[in-house]
């Protein structure tokens, strides 16, 4: 028989209680270990869907292209490393991080570009709002290239900062081209 140290209020043994616990408790500790490995590991390849950009294999978004930096501040998130793209790549593309931050150079002029249209300059580039679902779009307008970044809603405005002043530094100002 079992003395009364080692059982519980209705006479059941506490020993099993204590072995259910250490092994949630390892449980518990197993995920947060494993969580931290996976999120260490280097993201793979980052497929793009191939989108009309007529001007993306133009000189102007190559020189665009080579000038993008390595890593965009991802705030909160921490640096978001570019990415290699699954073949066959966009051509004018790039992206950042998971959930990815994505450039693409070269593509039509937005529709939503109006006379009347709200732009937002940052860093000295003029940028259209695209409203999406689930990620924050801008165009630059003002260059001879339209360029456009997608943003996740977990990466704050930081690479839009960083994107735009690249975009400031490779790409010369021009007039808005807006529909009449």
């Amino acid at each position: 028989m079992f003395s009364s140290a080692s059982t519980g209020p209705a006479g059941i043994p506490r020993w099993p209680l204590g072995i259910a616990l250490a092994l949630a408790v390892a449980l518990v500790v197993g995920v947060l270990i494993a969580a931290e490995v996976v999120r260490e590991q280097p993201l793979g390849p980052l497929g793009l869907a191939v989108v009309p950009a007529p001007s993306a294999d133009s000189m102007d978004c190559a020189r665009l292209l080579a000038a993008l930096p390595e890593t965009l501040d991802g705030g909160d998130a921490g640096p978001l490393q570019r990415r290699s793209l699954t073949t066959p790549a966009p051509v004018g593309a790039a992206g950042w991080g998971e959930p990815p931050v994505v450039l693409r150079c070269g593509l039509d002029r937005p529709v939503e570009l109006t006379a009347t249209s709200r732009l937002l300059d940052v860093s000295g580039v003029q940028l259209l709002e695209l409203v999406g679902r689930g990620t924050s779009t801008w165009v630059a307008v003002d260059r001879p290239v339209y360029v456009v970044v997608a943003l996740p809603p977990t990466s704050g405005s930081g690479p839009l900062q960083q994107l735009t002043a690249v975009i400031a530094n490779t790409l010369p100002r021009r007039d808005v081209d807006v529909a009449h």
